[in-house]
């Protein structure tokens, strides 16, 4: 909670003004010491319910996983091509959305901003994306032309995104 206190700025505590009273020469009143009190006070509050929806969201998250996994395995019978296709792209949906959990939970044990997971899901999404039109392509007879600038261009997407995410890998590595 500390690290989002002092980024907004609310670091100031009692002993922060003393001190800065007591280099000026002068005292803390009793009403700059009680604005001080209440807006730290003020902060944590925030700050606790910033990480008791952070919980809510991971909670959800996490059973999002599970239903999304059960269905998946449901509609997997009776076994056809589109029941394996769709229970891909319901896998890769999961890989999207525990993605976005470990970002939460990095979140909650305060480390930090790391770019990668969000590379990384734009990556699975775009895969997602190429495997769907896909999927609804293989049964045609003429393939539209729109279909294969999609793919196309969702190739590109993965291509981008993955020097992004190499260039984010050798930039960290550098500073760590």
């Amino acid at each position: 909670m500390a690290r989002w206190g002092a980024a907004l700025g609310f670091g100031c505590d009692k002993i922060c003004l003393r001190r800065r009273s007591n280099q000026r020469g002068g005292k803390v009143d009793d009403k700059t010491e009680k604005t001080a009190t209440l807006t730290e006070k003020s902060v944590r509050m925030i700050l606790k319910a910033d990480m008791l929806l952070h919980f809510i969201v991971a909670a959800v998250l996490i059973i999002a996983c599970f239903v999304i996994t059960w269905f998946a395995f449901a509609g997997l019978f009776p076994v056809s091509r589109g029941s394996v296709m769709h229970l891909i792209n319901d896998m890769l949906l999961i890989l999207i959305i525990l993605e976005l959990l470990w970002t939460v939970i990095r979140f909650l044990k305060k480390q930090k901003f790391s770019l990668a997971p969000f590379l990384s899901i734009g990556i699975i999404a775009a895969i997602r994306r190429i495997l769907l039109i896909e999927m609804h392509t293989s049964t045609l007879d003429n393939v539209p032309v729109e279909k294969l600038y999609e793919i196309g261009l969702s190739a590109l997407v993965v291509l981008v995104l993955m020097v992004a995410y190499y260039i984010a890998y050798k930039s960290s590595a550098c500073e760590g």
